[in-house]
């Protein structure tokens, strides 16, 4: 739960780094374990529970922010658990679809993480601000609604 901090106190380029490193990482060290070592149906039960887990914290302590780089952090921990879903089953198959997942999550955050320095500049600090957004500046508020649309899953 140290992560809100960190992402509204840190420099942005900062985050955006330890954002998709990290992940990235974990994720090409379960991958190699997975694909050398065939692990049991409990340690499958525990990457799924944990996943899941991750996934509800994620979203429910997101709705409970009011700052917009709050948000961000929350997403980032549900994102782990939707990435780390495929670790229970196990397959060649889910790991190739991982690697395009991790793809697609770290273009999404390297996105979000352009837009908030040019937010910060038209003083957009809290989530209420967006709504003023589209009139003093229509391009970051359709750039921002397109990435947000992304995070949500739309279109799947």
């Amino acid at each position: 739960m140290w992560a809100p901090d960190i992402y509204e106190g840190s420099p942005t380029p900062v985050i955006a780094f330890l954002s998709i490193a990290p992940k990235i990482s974990i994720s090409a060290n379960m991958s190699r374990v997975s694909i050398v070592a065939s692990y049991g149906g409990t340690l499958q039960q525990i990457f799924f529970f944990c996943s899941i887990a991750s996934m509800i914290l994620g979203a429910l302590a997101a709705m409970a922010q009011t700052k917009v780089k709050r948000p961000l952090a929350h997403s980032s921990i549900g994102h782990v658990g939707y990435i780390h879903t495929g670790f229970s089953c196990g397959t060649i198959e889910v790991i190739q679809s991982l690697l395009i997942g991790i793809f697609i999550y770290a273009s999404m955050k390297i996105d979000a993480f352009a837009i908030v320095p040019a937010l910060r500049q038209t003083r957009v600090k809290y989530i209420a601000d967006l709504g003023a957004l589209p009139k003093t500046n229509p391009i970051s508020a359709m750039t921002f609604s397109i990435t947000m649309f992304s995070y949500a899953g739309i279109p799947r």
